[in-house]
């Protein structure tokens, strides 16, 4: 696991990880096994840090196993820009590995599913599918690091924006929760990512925090992203929200929405059409209720997921709709059309000028 020094939480870079269950089940933090919502429609994770957990494989093989089939991960230039592509191939072979074995268990038990002490699988493990979830990148200078950004940086931007795997620029926008850099450099770092996910024709996914009037402006007077602009982890009321919904924003709704005293974030999600959700986790931080408190993993996105089909009143088929809906909100937004990129002369512009500016370097 990568330590990431400005992580908000120590959950985030413990150095002697919490025990671990190989296995399917989700468990509270006493380690008691909690059942899955059952969902029958896929669910889609639009943001987790999976360089941050202590073990993706496992949770990508956890992800697979409750039907969460797409997630998208971060990467911040100023951090390991390499650590997560170089990752990326042996976290899924090692979740393929997992979901394999989870595969044999579950045959060995229905051979002796009448067996003593079996009865908590069977209530408890989900129908395991095959497939290990499919995976987007985002990549950007985070507003905590917005001082470390160079011209070095930016290429190592535009350099992972030419990859067919990366969805967009992010997450980037203002904190002023933590200011860990001035606030004057996190704006013009914010504008400058701004100005290059347009000439790469990438979405942008902001990062809004005690910061929204600010943001609000920036985007306002910078002009919105041409491919899409997706506000996470959004944990205020409607009235926040709807500004940057006449913007023509997304918004992810993540742990939060199923926090006990979250009722403004419920009514927001009920408030905003179906067309611009989308579900997330931020993982590792924010484990959904029931599992609060647990290091968080993109297969909890589950728990968020009924969160919303309950705060919209739905039941049955129209659950499945609601949900096919904003999982299609996700694939659309981050599977990009990789041609029409090729083809953009000005995205290929930038890209001609960060070669040539690295072998002038070189």
């Amino acid at each position: 696991m990568r330590v990431v020094t400005h992580a908000a939480s120590n959950v985030a870079h413990q150095e002697t990880p919490p025990e671990v269950f190989w296995d399917a089940l989700f468990r509270d933090t006493k380690g008691r096994i909690v059942s899955p919502p059952g969902l029958d429609a896929p669910v889609a994770d639009s943001h987790a840090h999976l360089d941050m957990l202590h073990h993706p494989a496992l949770s990508l093989a956890r992800a697979s196993a409750h039907g969460v089939d797409f997630i998208v991960t971060i990467v911040d230039p100023t951090e390991d820009p390499l650590y997560t592509f170089q990752n990326l191939a042996e976290w899924k072979t090692g979740a393929h590995a997992l979901l394999d074995e989870w595969h044999g268990n579950a045959l060995r038990e229905h051979d002796k599913k009448d067996a003593p002490g079996t009865s908590v699988i069977h209530n408890h493990a989900p129908a395991l599918p095959t497939h290990v979830p499919d995976l987007r990148v985002i990549v950007g200078c985070h507003p905590h690091n917005a001082s470390k950004y160079t011209v070095q940086v930016e290429r190592i931007i535009i350099k992972a924006a030419g990859q067919p795997i990366t969805g967009a620029i992010g997450e980037i926008g203002l904190d002023y929760h933590y200011d860990l850099s001035p606030r004057f450099v996190q704006q013009e770092v914010f504008k400058r990512q701004l100005e290059l996910a347009n000439e790469m024709l990438l979405p942008v996914v902001l990062h809004l925090r005690e910061a929204h009037e600010d943001g609000l402006r920036i985007l306002q007077e910078q002009g919105m992203p041409l491919a899409g602009t997706l506000l996470h982890c959004f944990n205020l009321d409607f009235a926040t929200l709807k500004p940057f919904l006449d913007l023509g924003c997304f918004v992810a709704f993540g742990g939060a929405l199923t926090f006990k005293k979250a009722d403004e974030v419920r009514d927001a999600a009920r408030q905003t059409p179906l067309s611009r959700i989308m579900t997330e986790t931020d993982a590792p931080f924010m484990a959904p209720h029931p599992v609060r408190g647990v290091i968080c993993g993109p297969e909890h996105t589950v728990f968020t997921a009924a969160a919303l089909v309950e705060a919209h009143g739905v039941q049955g088929r129209e659950a499945i709709q609601l949900l096919t809906q904003v999982y299609e909100n996700t694939r659309r937004f981050f599977d990009r059309d990789t041609s029409s990129w090729q083809d953009n002369p000005k995205a290929q512009e930038v890209l001609y000028a960060h070669a040539k500016g690295v072998r002038s370097n070189g």
